[in-house]
């Protein structure tokens, strides 16, 4: 056995099925193992390395910042962490973050935004924040409660109280929970990826948010895997038209280095003072450098490179043997196989393509800018492994 791989599992918690593949280095959309074997990545760390591994001009990026300064108390100000949080708001057109290392984190500060709201507009037993059935906010306590999987509700109990999941796409059901509780935000992720990979509807969405306007409850979307052109736009809710009062993201905003961001609106910017949240790392100047990266260089032009990439997949997908239904928006595709997910995955490795899983679903989180011929050679070796009889 692989000494890493030895070492690893007599010291590293077991809480990951990790594939018996140790990774050294990447290049692009090219990994390579222990053994000198290339992989084209369609997986990307699950939706982190958006410019594949090794991206030159992030890697000068942060390399820059690091000979500068690695890290300061958030007592004292930083470029990165101004020119990022600018270069977000301008983006978005909303008005301030706040900055930590995760999703789960980002998500944890979009709830307490959303209750200290709420709290201090309708008082302090307005609290719930109501969720969806089948979605994924995180692996903390509060964010596994938030998650509308009951699967995580059995692990950990007692989870955070507060949270009620309606099922997605029943506006009658969200309708009679805030009718009947005091709703302090109702949070969202715009394609439910763990869940997966499944879109939720415009009208739905639409409806959604027309309500919690009227109603004048917070409206989270979390844009943790969505986000960060993910789906073909920068964030997904730019091609809902709507207007959220808070968006969460992480994973592909660093490029591969831990950084999360809790984006809020003018109607809730000044909710949290000084004192009220906080994060030792959060805005640390090394992964903002190489998150300001990231995001300054999804113009148009890129972003349309990623909805050329998604039909071209779609297109490819759409009625192959063995494929019962694709799923999914811009490059966060979902592949539901005749043949178990899992099969496919593990045969396509062999094959010397990377892929994930998400519920019954082969799950596909390439690079954001994978050269088509390599996206042409992945799609080829699935379409193949799926096709077996």
């Amino acid at each position: 056995m692989n000494s890493i791989i030895s070492v690893d599992k007599q010291y590293v918690a077991g809480t990951y099925g990790r594939f018996p593949v140790e990774i050294v280095s990447g290049n692009g959309s090219i990994a390579v193992d222990s053994q000198g074997k290339e992989y084209i990545d369609m997986g990307t760390g699950i939706g982190v390395t958006g410019m594949g591994y090794s991206d030159p001009q992030w890697v000068k990026a942060i390399t820059d910042q690091l000979n500068k300064l690695q890290h300061t108390s958030n007592l004292y100000y930083t470029e990165p962490c101004a020119m990022l949080a600018k270069e977000l708001c301008e983006r978005t057109g909303m008005s301030k973050v706040f900055f930590s290392n995760s999703g789960a984190e980002a998500n944890e500060c979009a709830i307490k935004v959303a209750r200290k709201y709420s709290q201090d507009k309708k008082g302090e037993d307005c609290y719930t924040i109501v969720t969806l059935v089948n979605s994924f906010h995180g692996r903390t306590l509060t964010t596994l409660a938030a998650t509308g999987q009951d699967h995580f509700h059995k692990l950990f109990n007692p989870l955070t109280p507060g949270f009620v999941h309606v099922a997605a796409e029943d506006f009658d059901q969200l309708v009679d929970v805030v009718s009947n509780t005091k709703v302090a935000g109702i949070m969202m992720e715009l394609v439910q990826g763990e869940g997966g990979v499944i879109a939720l509807s415009q009208e739905y969405v639409s409806k959604v948010a027309k309500l919690a306007e009227e109603q004048d409850i917070p409206l989270i979307i979390d844009e943790v895997q969505t986000g960060n052109g993910r789906t073909g736009s920068l964030y997904a809710f730019m091609a809902y038209g709507i207007s959220p009062d808070v968006v969460s993201t992480a994973k592909g905003l660093g490029g591969g280095l831990p950084i999360g961001a809790t984006i809020m609106s003018a109607k809730v910017e000044s909710v949290l003072g000084p004192g009220d949240q906080g994060s030792t790392y959060g805005g640390n100047p090394v992964a903002s450098a190489g998150a300001l990266n990231v995001i300054s260089r999804m113009d148009d032009e890129f972003l349309q490179g990623v909805k050329d990439r998604s039909q071209y997949v779609f297109d490819a997908f759409n009625g192959a043997k063995g494929i019962k239904s694709v799923t999914g928006k811009g490059l966060m595709i979902g592949i539901e196989t005749e043949r178990p997910a899992k099969d496919i995955v593990n045969e396509c490795m062999e094959m010397g393509v990377l892929c994930l899983t998400a519920k019954t679903k082969v799950r596909l989180l390439p690079a954001l800018n994978i050269p088509m011929d390599l996206l042409a050679k992945a799609v080829d070796v699935i379409k193949t492994v799926a096709a077996k009889e």
